[in-house]
């Protein structure tokens, strides 16, 4: 007994040291420098000037800082609507004997496998482009000239074309979850309703929504932390300088605390508050979630 403790602890030691300096230091680092004020984030902790909770504070009150915010909460309520919808509707019909099903899913998931930034350059340059972009003919070509003319690299439409290029690529990763959490639902259900007469639109609202309850809860999760986390597709629609209409809590942290055109003062203890509240905004959105959808799936 004693000598597979000793294994145990061997086996169990190198995860855990790689796990306490590379996870559990710089998050506990992070916190307390949300409290202080620096000059670098290498800085010495003998050089912090404690503030308390006056970073948090000037966050609330910088307004650049709320509609980063609110830029945020817009991609996670209107964009989350949109890829939930269309993931559990694509998903919904690859599991109902559509012919070519593994030719469909891989086209449905093959944005996810290109980089970020290719995509992003995709969208931006053959989509939206103003004057030679697949959205321009297509106006151009239904004799819609309004809607052809407009730019939807500029002003206003810049967060609405951002916002659909990101959504249109995370379609795919969320319907393999929905498809998966279909797939091992009991076929018995549904043989049992088609004999009561219940049709498929039936069968889905009272069988398969209420059966994928654990489903949506992973993918509300997932869905949170994927837009908090968002960074490469602001910086990609403003390459220069962050713009208001692309500006996210991530790209303002990453200004303030490494700098932008224009920024000569880093503050990278605003900085490790911007980051402590996101990490505060998962956690909300988790417990939450978890109420919402108190009760687990059956086992089967």
């Amino acid at each position: 007994m004693k000598k597979n403790k000793t294994m145990i602890i061997c086996f169990t030691l190198p995860a855990t040291i790689v796990f306490l300096v590379m996870f559990l230091y710089p998050v506990i680092r992070t916190a307390m420098m949300s409290f202080f004020t620096m000059a670098s984030v290498s800085d010495s902790m003998s050089t912090w000037e404690f503030v308390g909770l006056a970073n948090y504070a000037e966050l609330l009150k910088t307004s650049i800082f709320m509609t980063a915010m609110k830029n945020m909460l817009m991609i996670w309520l209107i964009g989350g609507i949109g890829v939930i919808f269309f993931a559990l509707l694509f998903a919904v019909i690859l599991t109902n004997g559509v012919r070519a099903k593994s030719f469909w899913r891989a086209i449905i998931y093959l944005p996810n496998i290109i980089s970020a930034v290719a995509f992003a350059n995709m969208w931006i340059y053959y989509i939206f482009q103003k004057r030679f972009g697949m959205i321009h003919n297509i106006f151009a070509t239904l004799g819609l000239d309004k809607l052809a003319r407009t730019d939807y690299m500029n002003g206003d439409m810049k967060f609405w074309s951002l916002l659909i290029a990101f959504s249109f690529g995370s379609v795919g990763y969320f319907m393999l979850i929905f498809l998966s959490g279909i797939e091992r639902l009991p076929q018995d259900y549904y043989e049992a309703a088609t004999i009561d007469g219940a049709n498929k639109l039936q069968q889905f609202f009272h069988i398969t929504l209420p059966l994928l309850k654990g489903v949506f809860k992973t993918i509300l999760t997932f869905w949170t932390v994927s837009v908090v986390g968002f960074f490469v597709w602001s910086q990609m629609w403003s390459p220069v300088n962050s713009e208001s209409q692309t500006i996210t809590p991530v790209v303002y942290m990453y200004n303030i605390v490494f700098g932008n055109t224009g920024m000569s003062e880093r503050m990278p203890g605003k900085g490790a508050a911007v980051g402590i509240l996101m990490a505060l905004v998962v956690l909300l959105i988790f417990f939450l979630v978890n109420r919402l959808f108190r009760e687990d799936d059956l086992e089967f």
